[in-house]
């Protein structure tokens, strides 16, 4: 076998090697709000509108409806290889609920657990209601069933 053979057939082998590893790697792909680490502990109730723009920025969406409200809404996916379809493993919304005066009267961390909605800051799933349904339906609009 010539150099050049053995030269080709290595290049070859290398490239086949990494293809081949190359879909062992798991990609992650993050959409929508990113929570900025310790943020949250930033904006204690009471805290104004204001603040909360400050620190959190601008919201994805704004309701107004009942109460003020600001939802920074999220999700992550991940690929584990290239030729596989992308797998939703955490979804979030976060939301921040207003009284009259425009102070934070409380937060929200909504999640989905056991494919319920769950709200991670008080370790509890809300019951039904208009914040319940609006949060659902944020969870359906982004695809989880």
């Amino acid at each position: 076998m010539s150099s050049l053979a053995k030269t080709i057939s290595r290049v070859a082998a290398a490239i086949g090697l990494a293809i081949a590893l190359g879909g062992c790697f798991q990609q992650t792909f993050q959409r929508g709000y990113v929570l900025p680490e310790g943020a949250l502990e930033q904006v204690p109730v009471g805290s104004s509108q204001e603040q909360v723009l400050l620190v959190l920025g601008t919201p994805s969406t704004v309701a107004t409806v009942s109460c003020v409200a600001f939802y920074y809404i999220s999700q992550r996916s991940e690929k584990s290889a290239a030729f596989l379809p992308q797998k939703v493993v955490d979804q979030r919304v976060i939301a921040v609920y207003f009284d009259n005066n425009r102070r934070v009267e409380r937060l929200s961390d909504y999640g989905l657990k056991d494919g319920k909605v769950f709200d991670y800051v008080s370790r509890t799933t809300p019951t039904s209601g208009a914040e319940l349904s609006y949060i659902t339906y944020v969870f359906k609009i982004l695809g989880t069933k």
